[in-house]
């Protein structure tokens, strides 16, 4: 009796190896992106625990969780995740969180105990932690699921409380009308704001003046660590179109008291700035 001989096997088309292995990275990139963000909300967690404890509540807070499930749920309809996957998600999250509340909070104290006026020298001492944070380009896949309308907004809306009249006055009613663009290149991210009845307001229309740089130099720009003219002098900060109007406006900003800013921004600017600072250096380093 003849006995066929097995079909050869297929060589899988160049493309589909190619795409194959695009996905693939893509997905280690993310991996990294979450184990980063994972380290950060434990910081995070052990910090809310010893609060907890010097306000003498307990660690469990049910109606928190509550609240964290439904924003969860909210936030996985929109991207087309299941609620399933969403609740698991939480619950591991709870339970990790209580972990680092109830043990470890001790060992992640250290580095959330730093004063606002420590050095950097001080913050990199968590080097090896710090390493573990991506840098802002592998934060790209995710910031493209926000919306651009509503991230522009959401800009606009914070810059503007910063920049309220009650706060600065009418020191940017000469700017009303003119639109400035501000580009941050490593999370390929772009918006153009336009001051308008006392409140900027994200437009959809080309900008006349344009200011790019990375996340860390613009966030250490809003901090006040880093001056201006350092930024630009070391083509840190690059600023294109009407170059009048940007340096009108920058020198408007310099001009502002710092002391007009909420100093719950300032608090939130000056440690971010900083932190993104540290982990940049431990990058380099």
């Amino acid at each position: 009796m003849h006995q066929q001989s097995p079909a050869p096997l297929q060589t899988p088309p160049p493309l589909a190896s190619l795409l194959l292995a695009c996905a693939r990275h893509g997905i280690d990139r993310i991996d990294d992106g979450m184990l980063g963000l994972l380290a950060l909300r434990r910081l995070m967690s052990a910090a809310a625990g010893r609060q907890k404890r010097a306000l003498g509540r307990p660690l469990r807070d049910e109606a928190r969780e509550s609240q964290v499930r439904l924003r969860a749920r909210r936030l996985a309809r929109r991207l087309h995740v299941s609620a399933g996957t969403a609740d698991g998600l939480a619950s591991f999250l709870f339970s990790d969180a209580l972990q680092q509340q109830g043990v470890h909070a001790t060992r992640a104290a250290a580095w959330q105990a730093i004063p606002v006026s420590a050095s950097d020298t001080t913050m990199t001492r968590s080097h090896a932690l710090l390493r573990l944070i991506p840098p802002p380009a592998r934060w790209r896949p995710l910031l493209r699921l926000a919306p651009a309308p509503l991230r522009d907004r959401l800009i606009a809306s914070a810059l503007s409380q910063a920049l309220a009249p009650e706060h600065i006055g009418s020191a940017l009613d000469e700017l009303a009308g003119r639109r400035l663009g501000i580009e941050v290149v490593d999370l390929g991210q772009r918006c153009v704001l336009e001051w308008r009845d006392g409140r900027l307001h994200a437009v959809d229309a080309p900008a006349e003046a344009t200011v790019r740089g990375s996340a860390t130099d613009l966030l250490l720009l809003a901090a006040r660590l880093e001056d201006a003219d350092t930024l630009f002098f070391q083509r840190r900060l690059m600023l294109t179109g009407d170059t009048e109007l940007g340096l009108t406006v920058r020198n408007l900003l310099d001009r502002m008291p710092w002391e007009a800013v909420p100093l719950a921004l300032r608090i939130v600017l000056h440690r971010g700035a900083r932190f993104a600072r540290a982990a940049r250096q431990a990058r380099n380093g």
